[in-house]
């Protein structure tokens, strides 16, 4: 790739438009509709050649609509969830799309940033990378520039790698194909994706009738064929048959709904990395939550402090351990409070990011600008990043050329309190100054300062004297939209876990907030004291985890899964990416998440809002409900037209059902169990109902009987229609019905049962007059646009006369529709007994 070439890996193309016709022609319905127009061109019916043909294009204009509506879908999700990265141009640094990077830029490197090109490092400050996806070596690897004295560390970073800790700056060397990763030939396009559960069981499904199709097809063409002693129209009948009962659409619907949904989901603000996820996501049974930003609007401002009332070491531990204190409301900062807000900012980012350091900030420039306590000339040395055994951090200054470092600390106040090396009695009395901060949902951190002379640092910030400077206590309110999401997720039976690194006491002040239960609070201390037993009998009775360690995330994962939970776990950092990757549903943040935790995500929330999840949760109950509806409908419409198709064969009479036909009701169906039931509104109770069991099949025995009971109803009102006709017949009626004017009664008759079903069907569960105070236009214009075209196709001679139809009176219509009404009726009544029936089962139970 050149320099000025985008910054990709060559992937699979989209497919073009000959192979997406050439892929749908190995389909099994498609090839029977080409055999069958062939066969009547050979036949010497040119006219029902040309016109199945036109069919034939009909269907697969339709089919390529669908199709293509998905994979814009797909594409511009890609799109959204596209990777940035931070380069140096003329001087400025500036944010661009990872694509478009290019050789001589200059690339930013933070923690948790995905590597966007190969490079040269210039400079690091603790730089670790995870090269497992090149290596599969999975200890992360130090980084230092060529020319740095520490000769065991590597000078080179490769596209797509991930950074787990510190920063660097790299000059770009080698970008798309020619990276090392684009040489190897990775690429994410390359990987087959495994079939989704549905995909299998309805695979399943379709192979057990396929084998069934199949028997019926050939004693069809062997019966025909004896009886009547011509084969090839013998072999159309028995096409006709293959095509009636054949239930393709499944494929579509599998491919439609999930691509549609993820569409859906955007524009709820939760983007899908992984289309699969959306099988999982209506199933969630246990929702864990961060709370900063997740829960809470992470916008915070200092809103209390406490410091020592005297600073002298001079004075005794007892004068020590006196707390002056100060809230927001006081209006103007002491003297006293001075040094902790000086060292909050010494031992924060000099340009926050995270807004808890942007808040310190803010303060002093609001009460410390003329005094003297803010250092913008300082130059920051050497840095110890917080860890999972020291919740804190620390920043060494260097104040002017003499050798004296300044250096402050902040973090968790339990270890404040180690670095400080407080006695029992301050332990106490900060830890209740502490508690009473929390108390108000204050996030509560602590504050330390110290001296050191020189640059031979030690390995660990223990090693420091630390001076204990006091506590700040942060508001960060609760978005307002929460207490109505958590109730929500109560009344659809998902537990909410609060998983936070917070204090213990701040985070049950949230909890309780939020609107979440009461429960017991579990620790990070008391969790690692826990066997992976104990954790599994505890976790049922936890609401809130606090001073949680990203890695003891994925502990807790295991054990709700191990309980059979449904697990969706939320996460914005480069250690949250286990826990991500093992849950159910792993959601990533996507406003202040690393690109580490949006790749190992399911899931990415734009706007960061716990309350998106729970939309999202919403969004996935009714793609999964839609789809059921769906596919009964779809297993439902094929009952009657196999049966009208099949019924003469056996009983020696004209056949009803020709490919011709069959193709006519594809363009039915088709946009019926795609697009009517996709635009199908989210059913009332959609969040009152208990998470679906994942092992429950979508389309199990009980579905499939009462499928075919609401086909057998249509099969019946149609069979009613037929016999009306018969009997008129019969009777010596003055104006006999032609074979060609039963047949459009028949249909008339079969496309108001296809009304019917998709009715009572969008219904479900017994509720067909409470489905009418939702309407479906989409659903409407189907059924209207479909009773339309076959009264076209019955009136119309171009269209009667290959399709063998003919115009027939007033009263023979009103008999078919009236027996489509019969349908209608017969499939609401069937429908609210087995409603009944399941209710009054499951209250036995």
């Amino acid at each position: 790739m050149t320099e000025n070439g985008p910054n990709e890996i060559a992937q699979t193309p989209p497919r073009s438009v000959w192979r997406r016709g050439t892929d749908m022609l190995r389909q099994p319905m498609f090839a029977l509709l080409c055999t069958a127009a062939l066969l009547y061109i050979f036949l010497g019916d040119l006219t029902e050649g040309l016109t199945l043909s036109v069919f034939v294009l009909a269907v697969l204009a339709l089919t390529f609509y669908q199709e293509g509506k998905s994979e814009k879908s797909i594409q511009a999700l890609r799109d959204l969830t596209q990777a940035y990265a931070q380069v140096v141009r003329s001087g400025q640094v500036i944010k661009v799309p990872a694509r478009d990077v290019v050789v001589g830029d200059w690339l930013m490197l933070s923690e948790g940033d995905r590597v966007a090109a190969d490079g040269r490092l210039i400079r690091v400050d603790h730089l670790q990378i995870d090269e497992s996806l090149l290596t599969g070596e999975s200890v992360p690897v130090n980084k230092a520039p060529p020319d740095n004295a520490n000769v065991s560390a590597d000078g080179r970073v490769s596209a797509g790698t991930f950074v787990v800790r510190g920063q660097g700056l790299a000059e770009v060397t080698a970008t798309g194909s020619q990276s090392q990763i684009g040489r190897i030939g990775l690429s994410l396009a390359q990987l087959h994706a495994d079939a989704t559960p549905l995909q299998k069981q309805t695979a399943r499904l379709v192979k057990v009738l396929a084998g069934i199709v199949g028997i019926l097809c050939v004693a069809m063409v062997i019966t025909l064929g004896i009886r009547t002693g011509q084969w090839l129209p013998a072999l159309l009948s028995g096409i006709a048959l293959a095509m009636a009962i054949l239930p393709e659409e499944y494929a579509v619907v599998l491919t439609i709904f999930p691509a549609m949904g993820a569409h859906r989901l955007a524009h709820e603000g939760v983007l899908t990395r992984h289309i699969n996820a959306i099988e999982t996501l209506g199933a969630t049974s246990v929702l864990c939550t961060d709370k900063t930003g997740t829960l809470t609007e992470n916008r915070m401002t200092v809103t209390a402090l406490a410091a020592p009332k005297y600073r002298d070491l001079n004075h005794n531990a007892a004068e020590q351990a006196e707390v002056a204190t100060w809230n927001a409301a006081a209006g103007g900062l002491s003297e006293a409070f001075y040094a902790l807000v000086e060292h909050a900012i010494l031992a924060s980012a000099p340009e926050p990011f995270d807004p808890m350091e942007a808040a310190f900030h803010a303060m002093g420039q609001q009460h410390l600008s003329d005094t003297g306590h803010l250092h913008s000339d300082w130059a920051l040395v050497q840095t110890y990043a917080l860890s999972t055994a020291l919740k804190a951090m620390s920043h060494v200054w260097q104040m002017d050329a003499g050798p004296a470092r300044t250096v402050s600390a902040k973090g968790a106040p339990e270890a404040v309190m180690d670095l400080c090396h407080l006695t029992q009695a301050q332990r106490q009395t900060w830890g209740r100054a502490a508690d009473d901060m929390a108390a108000q949902g204050l996030r509560v951190l602590a504050v330390a300062q110290s001296r050191f002379v020189g640059d031979n640092w030690p390995d660990t910030a223990h090693a420091f004297d630390f001076q204990w400077l006091g506590l700040m206590g942060l508001t960060d309110p609760l978005r307002t939209e929460i207490p109505q999401a958590v109730a929500e997720c109560q009344s659809a039976g998902i537990r909410v876990i609060m998983i936070t690194g917070d204090y213990p006491t701040t985070a049950r002040v949230i909890a309780s907030q939020a609107g979440l239960p009461d429960g017991e609070t579990l620790t990070g201390d008391a969790l690692d004291q826990l066997s992976d037993v104990q954790l599994r009998e505890a976790l049922p009775r936890v609401t809130v985890c606090a001073r949680i360690a990203p890695h003891q995330k994925l502990r807790i994962v295991h054990a709700l899964q191990a309980n059979g939970e449904v697990v969706a776990m939320t996460g914005d950092g480069v250690n949250d990416a286990p826990a991500l990757k093992a849950a159910h549903v792993g959601v990533a943040m996507g406003a202040r998440g690393t690109d580490v935790a949006r790749e190992a995500a399911d899931l990415i929330l734009v706007d960061d809002n716990f309350a998106s999840i729970v939309r999202g949760i919403k969004v996935g109950r009714r793609i999964f409900g839609n789809l059921q509806k769906s596919m009964h409908y779809i297993f439902a419409i094929h009952i009657p037209i196999a049966g009208i198709a099949l019924l003469p064969m056996m009983m020696g009479w004209p056949p009803l059902v020709l490919p011709l036909h069959v193709a006519l009701l594809e363009l039915v169906i088709d946009p019926a169990c795609s697009v009517a039931f996709e635009n199908e509104p989210a059913d009332a109770d959609v969040m009152q109902k208990p998470p679906r069991d994942t092992h429950a099949p979508l389309f199990g025995v009980h579905a499939i009987a009462l499928a075919m009971g609401q086909g057998l109803c249509v099969l019946a009102s149609v069979a009613l229609t037929f016999f009306w006709a018969q009997t008129r017949n019969d009777s010596g009626a003055n104006a006999l019905l032609s074979e060609e004017q039963i047949r459009a009664m028949v249909f008339i008759t079969l496309i108001a049962g296809n009304a019917a079903l998709i009715l009572v069907n969008r219904a479900g569960g017994g509720k067909f007059w409470r489905s009418l105070r939702t309407p479906n236009r989409t659903a409407y214009a189907v059924i209207g646009l479909a009773m339309a075209f076959l009264a076209l196709a019955i009136h119309w001679p171009w269209l009667a006369t290959p399709l063998k139809f003919e115009p027939i009176t007033l009263w023979p219509t009103v008999i078919a529709l009236g027996s489509g009404l019969l349908s209608l009726i017969s499939v609401s009544v069937l429908q609210w007994v087995v409603a009944a029936w399941s209710q009054k089962s499951k209250y036995q139970r």
